[in-house]
């Protein structure tokens, strides 16, 4: 970073500020299996192609080169992830085939660069259809190649996002200056970064280990229920750490990025936890696959089931195991309950105030009303923080499947829960627990403070805040640990 940073400002070098990048990023990358450099290559290739075709090719070829470009990304990702669970699934586990699939390497950061080379072919074919011109693409092949391969190698956001759109980075590409740096506010986003992860997550880690199988069995259900607890406390913190340092490595070289995480743990609906966590990928999903699908604009029916199926497929992303595709399954048929409750509420409401003779501006002004007023009524503090205690606890609970893959161990340890009070408490774990647990709450808390008392709440307290967790950063920071996100 130290060395790609000060090569990139050098005077004499700023012409060549995106291959010292592109260079940097393809180093980032295959320092671990140089090998598999060959595999980003190709898939930066055939997004450069099929993009150029879509973009420069005939009117009746544009549908082709998109397809051919969304479904050569999809075959890639499902041989590389999913093809030994499949295999496996159908055949069992035994034979040569099944122990060749077994040993394939899964490359890192697969998942999120081929999203975001989809999203960039899917982008330009949408834009020359509706005549939009959000998307340039350079008529000299060679410089598309050049820029598409630092859109999708920025070292940054490679390996584990935010998926980032072509719309929104493509026009970020220039020379860049030294005084034009946020220095700010990439020193606040480095700075809560690192100790999200490196503080809270990599020390958190060694309490949550002995959530792995068989190690759960002999601990209490007090001690299980904090492990649990702190488990979802260090995945936020592991992976919105890593996010927020992407957005402040990526400032300092003069380029903005999505926000990945809104503060997800305050949400009082599973729509809204939603909008919170993981923001680039759920915006792929409904942008990519949910509307796709039809949206909500075929039925209430066929809306349950879209939101269903994608997010069973979103769970699948995460990983080639039907845990996943069961964690998936979770939230999808959850969400579809909630939305089915909400649209039953709002009929009840109209049917009550009797507007059904009523024009329907007339109603639909007295709906509002009605529906501000019961919104009013319905967000007490004590009933909002009902909310966001039970939206916590089921997505806390959802976490189990991605500690735990196989979904026998998830059952037994739920079962374990309900049942281990005999056993003696753990009341080390359990304090450790709440010490890390605390900075993940207080953040929380300070958001939805600053919400209620205005953005200015707490300013002059900030130069401290940073100092404290500067000062943890280098005194108190965990064994370090892969980040959770690398895996998928």
């Amino acid at each position: 970073m130290l060395i790609t940073f000060g090569l990139y400002y050098i005077p004499a070098l700023q012409k060549l500020q995106i291959p010292i990048l592109i260079a940097a990023s393809l180093v980032f990358y295959g320092y671990h299996q140089p090998v598999l450099l060959l595999l980003l290559m190709l898939s930066i290739l055939i997004n450069a192609v099929s993009s150029y075709g879509v973009f420069y090719g005939r009117k009746e070829q544009r549908l082709l080169w998109a397809s051919l470009g969304v479904v050569v990304n999809l075959a890639i990702l499902a041989f590389f992830k999913y093809s030994s669970l499949v295999y496996q699934s159908l055949f069992g586990h035994e034979g040569d085939i099944a122990l060749w699939l077994s040993g394939l390497p899964l490359p890192l950061g697969i998942s999120f660069f081929t999203f975001q080379g989809i999203s960039l072919v899917v982008d330009v074919y949408r834009e020359k259809q509706k005549g939009e011109g959000r998307i340039s693409i350079e008529k000299n092949f060679g410089k598309h190649l050049f820029i598409i391969t630092f859109f999708k190698a920025f070292f940054p956001q490679l390996v584990a996002g935010p998926i980032v759109k072509a719309y929104d980075f493509l026009p970020q590409i220039k020379r860049k200056l030294m005084r034009d740096i946020p220095w700010d506010s990439a020193f606040k986003l480095l700075t809560m970064g690192y100790f999200l992860k490196m503080v809270v997550a990599d020390n958190m880690k060694d309490q949550t280990f002995w959530i792995a199988y068989p190690y759960f069995q002999l601990e209490s259900s007090v001690t299980l229920a904090a492990m649990l607890f702190g488990y979802s406390m260090q995945i936020f913190a592991d992976f919105a750490g890593y996010s927020l340092i992407a957005l402040g490595l990526a400032a300092l070289f003069g380029y903005r990025m999505p926000h990945n995480f809104n503060f997800p743990y305050i949400s009082t609906s599973l729509g809204e936890f939603w909008r919170r966590w993981h923001i680039s990928l759920s915006t792929w999903l409904k942008e990519y696959l949910y509307i796709a699908l039809g949206g909500n604009r075929k039925g209430k029916t066929r809306t349950y089931i879209n939101l269903f199926l994608v997010m069973v497929l979103g769970g699948l992303w995460h990983g080639a195991a039907w845990s996943y595709a069961i964690w998936g399954a979770w939230h999808g048929g959850a969400l579809a309950i909630e939305r089915a409750v909400q649209t039953w509420l709002k009929k009840r409401k109209t049917k009550t105030a009797g507007l059904g003779t009523i024009p329907p501006e007339v109603a639909g002004r007295i709906a509002a009303t009605s529906e501000a007023a019961a919104e009013k009524h319905w967000s007490t503090p004590f009933l909002k923080g009902l909310y966001m205690l039970l939206v916590f606890t089921f997505v806390t609970i959802g976490w189990l499947l991605f500690k735990l893959p196989e979904f026998h161990h998830v059952i037994l340890y739920v079962s374990s829960i309900a049942t281990n009070f005999h056993r003696g408490i753990d009341f080390g774990k359990v304090l450790y627990i709440l010490i890390y647990s605390l900075p993940v709450i207080v953040y929380h808390m300070v958001y939805l403070i600053r919400q209620s008392k205005g953005q200015a709440w707490g300013r002059r307290l900030e130069p401290l805040f940073y100092a404290v967790m500067l000062f943890f950063i280098l005194l108190n920071s965990g064994d370090a640990g892969e980040f959770i996100y690398f895996q998928f």
